[in-house]
Formats: C-alpha cells, structure tokens, sequence
C-alpha cells in the first residue's frame, strides 16, 4: 500500500499521507470526545440538580428552624433552599412590585406577607405575577388564599450587586406598591421586624399566582464553554489538515487576474 495517495475530484485535489491523517483523525477524534465528555458533565449536572430539587421540596425545613446565625444577607448558602411554612396569609397588606413582565406583558409581582403560626414573625411571600389591569384604578386579581395555609416556597437571596430602585411609597394605600421589594421600608410600615430575605412560593401551593422567576438552573455554563472550545478544535484540525494537503485555499482565492 502506498504511503501517499492523491485524489481528483473536478478541480479539487488532495493528497493524502496515510500515517498524516491517522494521526490527524485521532487528535480529531480526542477533541471531540473531549466535547462530548463535557456536555455528559453538563447533563448530569442538570439530573443532579432536579433530583436535588424534589428531595429539598419533598424535605423543606420548617422555615422557623433556621438558625438566626445563618440569617444575613452575604449568606448565599439559603438560595433556592426549600422551606416550609405554617400560618396564614395578611391578604390586607400585600405589595404590589410595579412594572413586572411575564411573556412579554405588564403586571405586578404580588408579595404577600405569611404570618407563622409556631412564634408569630412575618415572611415576605412572593405569590408570581398578575396582569395589569386598566383602567388604572381597577384593582388586580390576587386570588387570595384565607386562613391557615401549609406551604412550600425557596429562599431567594439577591446578588450583592442587585440594583434597588428606591419607591415614593403612600403607606395609607393598600396594596402597597413600589418598584423593588424594600424589606426595611415595608418592616417599618407594618412596625414589626420581618423575616430577613423575600420567599418564593413553589408551585402548586395555596395563593401562587403565575411563577415568573427565571428557573433554577444547575451551573453548566463552563462545561458548555469547553464542549464549543474542544469541538472548535477539532474542526480546526480537520480543517488545516485539509487545507494543507489539498488546493482548497487556491480554490477559495479564486484564479489569478490576468496582467495586463
């Protein structure tokens, strides 16, 4: 067998060195298991994620179980962990977050708070988000839930960057609204101390409204970075071998101008 080997096809040609391309299809074929092998990362990441899901909301702690240590903002340990609550809803004082958008539409994120029956303390419940409604003055459909509730929600801690846009809040209308859920200003309205980081309702419970967080999302986004780094290689071997063993180039320059 020879070791070099031409072959025509119309006007492309390439000549092919078989030990060359042996060595070429397996440094190809390394890379691209390479890229396989971080998307099976990426997938078992999210498997992870979603059997981690249930079995916190199947095993959500009783949100009064917390101990007060772990209860600071830079504690990002709590985020989307599950809790339980036992109490009622304070339908008379909900807040309504203003210019919120769900599939493209305006509304408002609906915050209610959840007294706990075990000591009394409120928690911010954030049920989802209802449409606008106009005219201005028509108050928005809340579905209210009435007396004792068991229910389900994640804690949601916001990034330190998180951009507050501070409300010109009128505290004698109720729903209140503001543009940012402000903790400190609503626990000074109420005068009563609040549960220091907003709740998100899971689904199903009594009073969720439509959930239009982003969903929790295991992080994946290095192992995609490097399945497009290693696939970007291999077809960069591929093609500089095919680009120097054949005219392709010659081919895509196109033919010489002519001299005058």
């Amino acid at each position: 067998m020879q070791a070099r080997k031409q072959f025509d096809l119309g006007g492309f040609n390439i000549r092919i060195n078989w030990l060359v391309a042996v060595c070429v299809l397996l440094t190809a074929s390394a890379f691209g298991r390479l890229g396989i092998w971080q998307l099976d990362r990426a997938a078992e990441k999210v498997d992870a994620q979603r059997v981690l899901e249930v079995e916190s909301s199947i095993n959500a702690t009783a949100v009064e179980d917390i101990p007060d240590g772990h209860l600071h903002p830079a504690n990002t340990e709590l985020l989307n962990r599950h809790v339980a609550l036992r109490g009622e809803y304070v339908n008379d004082r909900t807040v309504l977050l203003l210019a919120e958008f769900f599939e493209g539409m305006i509304g408002f994120g609906v915050v209610t708070p959840f007294r706990l029956a075990s000591n009394g303390q409120l928690v911010m419940v954030s049920r989802g988000w209802t449409t606008g409604i106009l005219p201005a003055d028509t108050p928005p459909d809340l579905r209210e839930a009435e007396g004792y509730q068991e229910i389900t929600a994640q804690i949601f801690v916001p990034p330190a960057n998180a951009r507050i846009i501070p409300s010109q809040v009128d505290a004698s209308v109720w729903p209140l609204r503001m543009r940012s859920l402000e903790l400190d200003i609503i626990s000074g309205i109420l005068d009563e101390p609040l549960f220091p980081f907003e709740l998100r309702i899971t689904a199903g419970q009594a009073g969720t409204l439509v959930r239009h967080w982003p969903a929790v999302n295991a992080d994946v986004n290095q192992n995609l970075s490097y399945a497009i780094q290693w696939f970007s290689l291999c077809l960069l071997v591929l093609f500089a071998s095919v680009l120097a063993s054949s005219n392709l180039w010659s081919l895509i320059r196109g033919p010489k101008p002519s001299q005058p």
